[in-house]
Formats: structure tokens, sequence, C-alpha cells
């Protein structure tokens, strides 16, 4: 976005109303009033930046999950409506608030896909994940959603308190419950933004994290049936084996943002 049409933008034009009464207060120099202005221009243009398909992305065929403005195309798990708290968009990035307002899935569904987002943690023992080929189920009044969990955690927290072993099938990269993440797996610091992807094609499933693929399994093998089997969606009927299925958003009471949620059908 070039500087000229930047100014049009209105959420900036109000950003710098702000800023100069703020500079009037504080008397600083035009010098100093040039430099903030800038600054806060490249921010803006930045945040701006996110939630966009390039050209490139476009003719690939890649769509967006989420705008950058509002909860268009989700709605809450065994509901038609979204839900009336837990979730909010701040600074073109969804946030889960930690007030249990339950998950949230996409009103499409999907079958082969390649999916991407960014994702960041900002308080002790956060989690969450990103579920896919979900079902709803009747009477899920929890808000639950059944589906394969791509799972996102506190990692370091989890395992000082012993609640964790290292990169077991709990940890960040798992597919929860069933097969835990490679060993060598590097997740950012917390309050720093972590890359993650999803690649599904027939049957075949990879994980990534920061740039490197952490697992891989076949959903439609007799491991992965026996790994059902094995853990609490044993009751679940074709767990993780729909042709196609909803993503989900999980709400685990923590607090936690996700922004560039974009997914291209395979």
């Amino acid at each position: 976005m070039t500087f000229n049409l930047l100014i049009q933008q209105p959420v900036f034009i109000n950003m710098v109303k702000k800023k100069i009464k703020q500079m009037k207060q504080k008397k600083l120099s035009g010098l100093a009033a040039v430099v903030l202005l800038t600054i806060l221009s490249i921010q803006f243009s930045v945040a701006q930046s996110h939630n966009q398909l390039s050209q490139k992305e476009k003719a690939e065929g890649w769509q967006l999950l989420f705008n950058g403005k509002d909860f268009t195309g989700w709605r809450g798990v065994n509901k038609d409506v979204f839900p009336a708290k837990g979730w909010a968009v701040k600074n073109n990035t969804i946030t889960c608030t930690g007030e249990d307002g339950g998950s949230i899935i996409t009103k499409e569904k999907f079958g082969d896909f390649e999916l991407s987002w960014q994702w960041k943690m900002v308080s002790p023992a956060a989690n969450s994940g990103i579920k896919y080929f979900v079902a709803e189920r009747e009477g899920d009044t929890g808000g639950y959603g059944y589906g394969i969990e791509y799972q996102l955690l506190d990692d370091p927290e989890y395992i000082k308190s012993g609640q964790m072993k290292t990169n077991d099938f709990h940890t960040t990269g798992a597919a929860y419950e069933l097969y835990p993440p490679s060993p060598d797996k590097k997740t950012k610091k917390m309050g720093d933004w972590n890359s993650s992807r999803i690649v599904s094609k027939n049957g075949k499933v990879e994980h990534w994290l920061n740039g490197k693929k952490v697992l891989e399994y076949d959903r439609f093998s007799s491991s992965f049936e026996e790994k059902v089997a094995a853990s609490k969606f044993k009751d679940v009927t074709n767990f993780g084996q729909h042709t196609e299925g909803h993503i989900l958003l999980q709400d685990h009471d923590s607090e936690i943002y996700f922004r560039n949620i974009k997914l291209k059908k395979l």
C-alpha cells in the first residue's frame, strides 16, 4: 500500500489524530513528530499486509479462512450462529479470549487440502489447537467438535509442571492423542508468532511447524485405527476418516491469537 493510499484509510486517519493530540500534550518537536508518524505509517502498513492473498496465491487457488475484519464464514460448533463470547477480532487478528465461548468451525467442509496459519500465545500454560475433518455430533452441547487435532500448547510450562513429557502426543505439533511430533521441533518463545501447516491428500497427512515437517501419518491405515482405538476417541464413529469435514479453532479456556489462515483445496 502506497503512503498516499495509506493516509486515506479511516483507521489510519483516526490513529494519526490521536497521536497528534498526544504529541501536542508532550510538546514534541517537528522532527520528532515526523519520525513518529513515519514509524506509525510503517506499522499500520505491515498490519494491513496480513490476512491477504498475493496474486501468486490467488492463481494457485488459495483462499482466506479469515478476512482480518470479522468472522465471516465461521460459526459455533453445533450452532447456526457465532458464539456470543470468547472470541474477538483485534488488530487484524483472531483472539480467543479464554472466556469459554466454545470452539468455532468453518461453515464450509473440506476434503483434501493444504492449510497454513500463524499463531502465538502470551500467557503461561496456554492450550489450544486446530482440528480438521471435524464432524459435529448430536448432543455435543459443549461445542467440542470431533476431528484430528494439530495441538498448540505452551510446552515448556506443561513439561516443567510434570503434566507432559517432552514431545509426547499432547505437545505442540502432535496429532493430539495419536502421534507425537519430531523431537527436534522448534517453537518460538512466548509472545512470538509461530507458523504452522497441515497437508492432507489421499489420506496422507503432514504436520509442519516453523518450516519443518514434524510428523506424517496415513489416516486410513491400520496404524491410525489402532491409535484411535487406544485413545479417548475410540467410541467416535469414523473418527478422522470422513472424506470431508470442517476446520475448527479450539477454545480451551486459554488466550491465543491466530492470523493469516489460508487454505488451498487439493
